[in-house]
């Protein structure tokens, strides 16, 4: 794949629109505001010396949340995760298990530990749980009063996978354990019941019902309850598979690699008699499509109903598959109960062994059915006494109902051959799973949902909203609201610091929190942090359905008196206007700040926008400030910058955040532009009189380098005539080698001991911190030597006041040449050599001369090259 994000995604609503579906909405919705880790309050935070918590179990009324994590399961207080009271069941895998695993060639680090998997309520006192105990699955029955481990363990193999990174779902439903993974390495993925009620599983030959399938979940639709048909409970399982080349009423001739499905059974099935036995004989699964062309991976699905099964709707992200390597994306699509039944009960696929392929079976459906008319058109009819006309027959694989009983097949045992044997080769349906409204609510890129959790919450208007709280890949928490066919996303937060997958999400109604797992810990974070906003406009603006203002302040609306409180989740921009409509400037402490400047500085005048989606508005003295470039004003993200400022600039400038139609006051200047210096003794200097005293200070300087310069010259003269006045006494004499010691070297007094001799300076031994200077080569002769004294570097002119320069301008820097005195720094003992220009070759290379020199006479001159 190729091209850029924006163009990657692009061609994907392209390729959507091209097969019948048109978006309306924004879909690449933008969080309203982003929350760091550093910025969270009220989160706490549970972890413990393990890896990986991710299995949760909230028991609400309880007030308790079991965490299953690598060798250990935890049980914590549901109010305050991080208050120290929680109970630890260690659960680690034995030696032997774990030197079987590594035997197997698995990793150490990561597989071959016991890795708790399921974990949910067995009864009234007994908690059920399973684990991957080093690729030697294991189950047990945990008293959940006393929370220890029983003395004996179950076999796992047929409960739990072997692999601890394999897709795994599971379900107790009234006494049978649901689950549906790969149980073995050699193994086909399965669905299977165990526990107290007939084992069944799926079937394997002639067709594979499963085709190397990823499970993501699993949910129980209690179907049953006030049925009018005496319809039975469905668990539905939503999975990844490899499909081969199928032909549906939207996807002609494609090759698809993996595809989403979505399968169901019946809780009451207990398998064919002779054909199916300890078989499903009422599954059945169809594909469950997004619109995300053509590689969409499904990740987590969400159910929620509201009160009653018929308002079930499941809520899905998808992410784009590794073939799109350019880029992430992610997308959320809902889906009614009615679309999965309609899938359900439409036409099937028949696999044809010499094209294969899955094509559309038009052929004669088995008779008799296992009931006469469809369980969804009786409910949508209201009853047996309303059936809607003409009636539809009930396909193989139907669960039994009150039509089927009074036929006389009063459980899956009593079909008949021919029915069993169509539905073991006719598992797939033709028809889609569409999403509401044939369109995903969102596709967003470079962002991976890996984790969904749905609350449905009744807002001050009397509609019920469903917030979606979406785990990333990266460890944050995008928290959303379903309004109409699209979604608004109020914020972004990041939950860890270090980046982790969002594992598992679970939401607590009592304890109004939100827990949070991944591979370091378990985090609780509030539903809403309605404090968080601090101004009417904030409060609105943001759409929560958890929070409303009140006059005074954003409360959160399920513990504050609905009365007087406004809250506008369609629109967002109602609520915060005067009577007179005119926009209300939000209360507090905001102050005219004043900035000065000096003609010719930039000033930045800052302007903190806590909304995403805001957009700055500048005023001065009124008028809007287009922020084009031109007049040297540029509008950015952190504020309004004025570039090389003039008198004309200087006036009161207002920043403004619009959002939804309204404007909100956030910053407010008065800027002064300075022409030139006032005359005023105490006042600031001009441009002009900074650079005029800048010039003078530099004559000076000139001037007394000069002078310097003057006086080393008659000092070098002076000790020239003293040189020549010891050489007549005899001091030196012409010939005579000099020590091999002896080099002109320059040793600061203090280096000197008390009481040194002058036999003991030709030793030059020197105490510790003294400074050696070597000579080094002139680059022209001098008849007489010269020794230059360094130039003491005159004090940096001292800056502009702050309150002129406002952190902007300062005057230029003194560029200073000095010749140097040809001497080189080369070992200062006791302090390292901090010059960076050090090079160890280049040492070397002036000990090999310095060396050199130690052979040679002393000529009648003092060499040059000390000059």
């Amino acid at each position: 794949m190729s091209g850029g994000p924006a163009h990657l995604l692009t061609t994907l609503f392209m390729a959507a629109a091209a097969m019948g579906y048109h978006h309306t909405t924004n879909l690449d919705a933008t969080p309203r505001t982003t929350v760091t880790f550093d910025e969270l309050s009220g989160v706490r935070r549970f972890t413990a010396h393990t890896l990986n918590y991710s299995t949760l179990l909230l028991e609400d009324d309880r007030g308790i949340l079991y965490v299953g994590a690598r060798g250990a399961i935890f049980a914590l207080n549901s109010s305050d995760v991080a208050d120290g009271s929680h109970h630890t069941i260690h659960w680690e895998a034995s030696p032997e298990k774990q030197m079987d695993c590594l035997q197997k060639g698995k990793n150490n680090k990561t597989e071959c530990f016991n890795h708790v998997r399921f974990l949910q309520r067995l009864n009234s006192t007994h908690l059920f749980a399973c684990g991957t105990y080093a690729f030697h699955p294991l189950c047990a029955a945990i008293d959940a009063n006393r929370f220890v481990l029983p003395s004996h363990f179950e076999e796992g193999k047929e409960k739990c996978p072997y692999d601890p990174a394999r897709g795994y779902t599971g379900l107790i439903v009234d006494g049978g354990l649901y689950t549906a993974t790969r149980y073995e390495f050699r193994s086909l993925p399965d669905i299977r019941r165990n526990l107290h009620q007939r084992p069944l599983k799926t079937e394997e030959s002639p067709l594979h019902w499963l085709n190397d399938a990823e499970f993501v979940t699993s949910v129980l639709v209690r179907e049953s309850k006030d049925s009018p048909v005496g319809d039975d409970d469905k668990i539905y399982y939503f999975f990844m598979e490899r499909a081969g080349e199928e032909t549906t009423s939207f996807f002609d001739k494609s090759q698809v690699a993996r595809v989403a499905r979505v399968a169901r059974i019946c809780k009451s099935d207990v398998g064919g008699k002779k054909i199916l036995q300890r078989k499903w004989t009422s599954f059945m699964k169809a594909r469950l499509v997004c619109y995300i062309p053509y590689y969409e991976v499904l990740r987590s699905v969400c159910s929620l109903d509201g009160g009653g099964w018929a308002t079930t709707v499941f809520y899905a992200t998808f992410t784009l598959s590794a073939q799109w390597r350019t880029m992430e994306a992610s997308a959320v699509c809902r889906y009614n109960i009615s679309a999965v039944q309609r899938a359900f009960e439409g036409p099937y696929m028949e696999y044809q062994d010499w094209a294969r392929k899955w094509s559309r079976y038009d052929g004669a459906v088995p008779e008799p059915r296992p009931g006469s008319v469809s369980a969804w058109e009786c409910r949508a009819g209201g009853g047996m006494g309303q059936l809607p006309s003409p009636l539809t027959l009930v396909s193989p694989g139907q669960c039994i109902t009150d039509h089927s009983r009074r036929k006389g097949y009063n459980s899956s045992q009593d079909l008949p051959n021919s029915v069993l044997d169509f539905v073991k080769l006719h598992p797939l349906m033709f028809e889609e799973v569409k999403p509401a409204g044939g369109e995903p609510l969102l596709v967003k890129k470079n962002v991976a949902y890996s984790q969904l959790a749905v609350d449905r919450v009744r807002a001050l208007d009397g509609r019920s909203y469903d917030v979606l709280f979406m785990g990333t890949g990266d460890g944050w928490i995008h928290k959303a609201v379903v309004v109409n066919s699209g979604i608004h996303i109020v914020e972004e937060v990041q939950v860890f610091r270090d980046l982790q997958p969002v594992e598992s999400l679970v939401i607590s109604h009592i304890q109004r929190s939100l827990y949070v797992g991944a591979a370091s810990g378990i985090v609780q974070v509030p539903l809403a942090s309605c404090a968080r906003y601090t101004s009417c406009y904030d409060c609105i603006l943001a759409r929560d359905p958890y929070c409303a203002w009140d006059g005074r302040a954003c409360r959160t609306i399920a513990t504050t008196d609905s009365t007087g409180l406004m809250q506008d989740i369609q629109n967002g921009n109602k609520g915060c206007r005067s009577s007179s409509g005119r926009v209300r400037v939000p209360t507090g402490s905001l102050l005219l700040k004043n900035r000065t400047v000096l003609q010719g500085d930039d000033v930045l005048l800052p302007c903190d926008q806590r909304s995403n989606l805001a957009r700055a508005v500048w005023l001065l003295n009124g008028s809007e400030v287009l922020g084009t470039g031109q007049d040297r004003l540029r509008v950015g993200v952190d504020g309004l910058l004025v570039t090389d400022t003039l008198p004309q600039h200087s006036g009161e400038y207002k920043c403004y955040g619009e959002e939804q139609g309204l404007r909100t006051l956030l910053a407010a200047y008065n800027l002064t532009v300075l022409p030139e210096l006032p005359r005023s003794p105490t006042a600031a200097p001009s441009p002009h009189a900074a650079s005029q005293a800048t010039n003078d200070m530099q004559v000076a300087y000139i001037s007394a380098i000069v002078t310097l310069v003057v006086l080393c010259v008659v000092l070098s003269s002076i000790l020239l005539y003293m040189s020549c006045l010891e050489k007549r006494k005899g001091k030196y004499v012409l010939g005579e080698p000099r020590p091999a010691s002896v080099e002109l070297q320059t040793v600061s007094a203090n280096c000197l001991r008390k009481g040194h001799r002058e036999e003991e300076e030709e030793e030059l031994t020197y105490p510790d911190g003294c400074l050696r200077i070597i000579p080094g080569e002139a680059p022209t002769a001098a008849t007489s030597p010269v020794k230059e004294l360094p130039v003491a570097v005159p004090p940096v002119p001292p800056p502009l006041p702050a309150e002129l320069t406002n952190g902007v301008g300062a005057l230029p820097n003194v560029l200073r040449k000095m010749n140097g005195n040809s001497y080189m720094l080369l070992q200062q003992q006791e302090e390292p050599l901090a010059s960076p220009l050090y090079n160890a070759s280049f040492t070397e290379e002036l000990s090999k001369i310095l060396e050199k020199r130690k052979h040679t006479q002393l000529v009648e001159k003092l060499d040059e090259s000390s000059v």
